[in-house]
């Protein structure tokens, strides 16, 4: 075949699929096969095909072909609202194990959005607010049957320092006030856009690594500012990083309150004693779900009867009655502070989208079933945008309260409307009863939710497996503790895409030998018993070709041949003739890779030596096809193998007498 017939084949010819064999003096060596084009498609085609790669990798809309208009209505319907899906199966049963779920995450939600609130530098009453409207909205639209939706301890920290760099939530509350519903309104916004446009791949370029160091840089940074609170300390640092804040708690040590300090540890060894039996023995998961608001009775009642003997507790003191009043009016979308509540709000959003998807997954695959990353981003975004109009401000799913959730037999999202339902109750009736409330139980809570953030495990494994990985996670982490919490983010992100952008512009090659008695060609720096081919040199590129790489790859490819050279010149071996690039893994390749390619093969010619092609894929093929390469290759130029290429040059040259 490789003496005379072309083995490019278009795959609409009839005899595609065929195969010739290399023969030497009448004995068949090996059988060669032809290289196939891949089938004809135009422009549209092509593009049509890439635009559902892209964005509708799960075809969404396979599901209404062939159905009756009436049958895609109630599709859409379901599409659209997923409670639909499930709705129509709900009985009994499934809402006596939601109501149960949904009362154990409200006992948790509650203190817990409370303490958030603060965290965020909002009132108290906010994070009850957030804890209303937003898992009613999530309910209706989420397609997670464990997800819990509340305030999270990352993206009210976030919005908490990046607002109050400029703001000062005390000096100008309004103000500090309605750039937090806007903030959470643009993160609404950014992510049912996310949803909508189908572009959730852009939250990709948070790696794990990025949020492994991130998340246990927050929760270092949240631990630290609750000192304010566990200590009793009144004049507190408003930054967030270490050094800032460590000084603070020691230049006001005069502040300090023994009574403030004795109740917290006390209340914080029970926190954490619970939390650590509901993490040995699951099924006591009620234990850990039921202590903060427990602590809270009981801290609010000490407070309580021993007001008269001790001032030195703080308590949150008055917290209005009543439901989520309306906040459109206090959306802030003209003047000077625009732009930190855009920023706020994208940043806070891409973080609260990242974990609500995580979260959710997580627990989907769990029960076996499937979380639609693409309606969650819509259903968390609407739910955000929603909030902001009623006096909540940025929420998502929460790992604590879902896998509470999950553990207590939560069926569907059901869980969620009755955890707002006594969220409700709470609003209209018990908050006079809150009145006494400690600021050091909100602080405590706070330490004992975040306190499982960091992950030491994970980062343990980063340093195993992937020291890139392991020095982007060590970034975020000291990036967020020294730094800032948002230009500790930006600095991971911008580590991973140098990661990225060395990938891609220094793309692995290695050189390739035979592994004896087979035709299989694989690495020689991993398997020792392969061996180099007399005359040859194969080479495999481990990635596309493209304008950013080429000129590397092909400096690349003329080192790998001198030192080859070098090599045989040393050890007096057989003179290299050809030069085999293995292109299997080049999944794609633009104007400037087939330029080099083709500089490439020039270049060789010169030195007598010969490029051979191998293995190139569909696309790929169909360029160089295009591109007039195959043929300024010549007849002997392609192969399907590598063991195909070396046996019918091996042949050819026999036949020709050459050594």
């Amino acid at each position: 075949m490789g003496h005379g017939t072309n083995r490019v084949e278009d795959m609409s010819s009839p005899n595609n699929g065929t195969a010739a064999t290399a023969t030497a003096g009448g004995e068949t060596i090996v059988e060669i096969h032809s290289v196939c084009l891949p089938p004809k498609k135009t422009a549209f085609q092509k593009l049509k095909k890439r635009v559902a790669d892209v964005f509708f990798p799960d075809d969404p809309l396979q599901r209404f072909r062939n159905q009756t208009w009436r049958n895609r209505v109630i599709l859409g319907l379901q599409s659209l609202f997923p409670i639909f899906t499930w709705g129509s199966h709900y009985d009994l049963k499934l809402f006596r194990s939601d109501v149960v779920s949904g009362l154990t995450i409200a006992s948790l939600a509650i203190p817990q959005g409370i303490s958030y609130a603060k965290l965020a530098n909002l009132p108290p009453i906010v994070g009850l607010y957030s804890s209303f409207v937003p898992p009613l909205i999530y309910a209706v639209l989420g397609s997670s049957k464990h997800l819990a939706v509340g305030p999270v301890s990352i993206a009210s920290l976030v919005m908490g320092s990046m607002l109050s760099e400029s703001v000062s939530s005390t000096q100008d509350p309004i103000l500090y006030l309605q750039l937090a519903f806007t903030s959470t309104f643009f993160a609404g916004l950014f992510q049912a856009s996310l949803g909508l446009l189908r572009l959730g791949f852009l939250i990709d370029f948070l790696s794990k690594a990025t949020l492994v160091g991130f998340t246990a840089g927050a929760a270092v940074i949240v631990s630290l500012q609750q000192l304010k609170g566990l200590l009793g300390i009144v004049h507190f640092t408003g930054k967030m990083q270490f050094i800032p804040v460590m000084s603070s708690v020691f230049n006001h040590r005069s502040e300090w309150s023994w009574e403030t300090i004795v109740m917290g540890m006390c209340f914080l060894s029970i926190l954490l004693t619970t939390r650590h039996i509901s993490m040995r023995k699951p099924k006591l998961f009620w234990i850990s779900a039921a202590a903060p608001l427990a602590s809270v009775i009981i801290s609010t009642l000490l407070v309580y009867l021993l007001r008269s003997k001790t001032h030195a507790i703080s308590y949150i003191g008055h917290l209005p009655k009543g439901l989520n009043p309306p906040s459109s009016n206090m959306l802030y979308f003209s003047g000077a502070h625009l732009a930190l509540a855009i920023k706020t709000g994208i940043i806070t959003g891409i973080l609260s989208l990242t974990e609500g998807i995580a979260v959710g997954r997580t627990f989907a695959s769990l029960k076996n079933y499937q979380v639609n990353g693409n309606k969650e981003m819509m259903a968390i975004g609407f739910m955000n945008m929603a909030g902001s109009c009623t006096s909540c401000y940025v929420t998502t799913g929460s790992f604590s309260r879902s896998a509470v959730n999950y553990n207590a037999g939560a069926k569907t999202a059901v869980s969620n409307i009755v955890m707002a339902s006594a969220v409700l109750v709470t609003l209209l009736f018990l908050m006079p009863l809150f009145y006494y409330t400690p600021n050091v139980i909100l602080a405590v809570i706070i330490l004992t939710a975040v306190i499982g953030l960091i992950d030491y495990q994970a980062a343990y494994k980063l340093w195993k497996v992937d020291k890139f990985d392991f020095f982007t996670c060590m970034c975020s982490f000291f990036g967020v503790l020294f730094v800032s919490v948002p230009l500790g983010l930006a600095i991971a992100v911008g580590v991973s895409v140098i990661k990225i952008l060395l990938h891609v512009t220094r793309p692995n090659t290695s050189e390739f030998g035979n592994i004896p008695g087979t035709q299989i060609y694989q690495s020689l720096g991993r398997y020792r018993e392969a061996s180099r081919i007399p005359g040859f040199l194969v080479l495999a590129v481990e990635s596309p070709i493209y304008f950013a790489n080429s000129t590397y790859l092909q400096e690349r490819i003329l080192k790998w041949t001198r030192e080859e050279e070098t090599r045989i010149k040393e050890n007096n071996g057989t003179t290299l003739k050809c030069i085999i690039l293995d292109m299997t893994a080049v999944s794609a390749i633009d104007t400037s890779g087939l330029e080099a390619v083709f500089e490439l093969r020039r270049r060789l010619e010169k030195q007598s030596l010969q490029l051979v092609l191998v293995n190139p894929v569909g696309t790929v093929m169909e360029k160089l096809h295009k591109s007039k390469i195959i043929d300024a290759l010549g007849l002997s130029g392609l192969y399907l193998t590598v063991g195909e290429a070396v046996a019918d040059l091996s042949s050819t040259w026999k036949a020709n007498g050459q050594p």
